[in-house]
């Protein structure tokens, strides 16, 4: 089964012409923000009117019993009290959306020209965070769940970090749940076991499922109990059953993985959430003409 083709992003000259200057950005962010209408970001009202002396900033009357709330298009945004113009901003997540297995923040640094690696990782990393996606639609039809291991070698770490054990050992695992022709959903789990996947399965897939697809392994035994469950044998050579495959996820996997090893090298257990988060948003988003609207919605 092949790679997800990604849809044909803006050109650099394109987006120049787009956003040539902040103003350009936040006239953008307010569309995307509030299609239907600027509303306060305190209240939800839509009673709001504009500051003449202050471009992209608006006054809530509904807000006044606690004082006159006012409020730019910025507030409550990762772009919010930051010194890094809007445009700045922009750029870079056009950078994250348009390189397919990602763009590491010393290479942001370096086509950005920061003059600090640590700006580059503070506007990756909330950029990121925005893409997770807490209120998702839980998947349907035929599913495939699978998990993989993210991390350097055992064998390959100094002796005084070597982990013990075969496998997995040493290294973050990921449980990853795909649709078919859909979308995908993708968590680091503490532990790959049978109650850590059927907590998983719960979370990310609809019990009106046609069906689920797994390999043998044990831990996605729990899984027929509310949903129809089947598996191929890969330690008998077994890969494809009629329906019955995990090659959907192991693309994405491969995705992940190579991105991670080919372009980041080196992810700490602590933010591979955040990274997971944004090939998930990618995957998810790879037929979306309008996936850098829908980034800049999410921020």
């Amino acid at each position: 089964m092949g790679q997800p083709q990604f849809t044909r992003q803006m050109t650099v000259p394109e987006w120049e012409a787009l956003f040539p200057t902040d103003d350009a950005c936040k006239a953008y962010l307010t569309r995307r923000r509030w299609p239907n209408g600027v509303r306060c970001p305190r209240c939800g009202s839509g009673r709001v009117y504009t500051l003449n002396s202050r471009q992209f900033h608006w006054e809530c009357p509904d807000c006044r019993h606690g004082g006159a709330y006012r409020f730019s298009v910025l507030v409550e945004t990762i772009f919010e009290d930051t010194k890094i113009g809007l445009r700045q901003w922009f750029k870079v997540i056009y950078l994250m959306l348009t390189s397919k297995k990602g763009i590491s923040s010393l290479q942001i640094q370096r086509v950005m020209g920061f003059g600090s690696y640590k700006t580059a990782l503070y506007m990756t990393h909330r950029i990121r965070a925005a893409m997770i996606d807490p209120e998702f639609r839980r998947l349907m039809g035929i599913v495939e769940i699978d998990e993989t291991y993210v991390g350097g070698k055992n064998k390959n770490r100094h002796w005084d970090k070597r982990t013990p054990g075969t496998g997995g050992a040493g290294k973050a695992a990921v449980m990853g749940a795909v649709e078919r022709g859909g979308n995908v959903v993708a968590r680091v789990v503490a532990n790959v076991d049978t109650g850590t996947a059927e907590a998983f399965v719960n979370e990310a897939v609809a019990e009106k499922v046609d069906l689920v697809a797994t390999d043998e392994s044990g831990v996605y035994r729990r899984v027929n109990r509310k949903r129809p469950h089947q598996f191929v044998t890969h330690g008998r050579g077994e890969y494809v059953r009629g329906n019955v495959h995990t090659q959907t996820i192991d693309g994405f996997w491969s995705l992940l993985k190579r991105g991670i090893i080919g372009t980041f090298h080196n992810v700490s257990r602590k933010y591979l959430p955040l990274y997971v988060a944004e090939f998930e948003w990618r995957y998810n988003n790879r037929d979306n003409p309008e996936i850098f609207g829908a980034a800049i919605a999410r921020c």
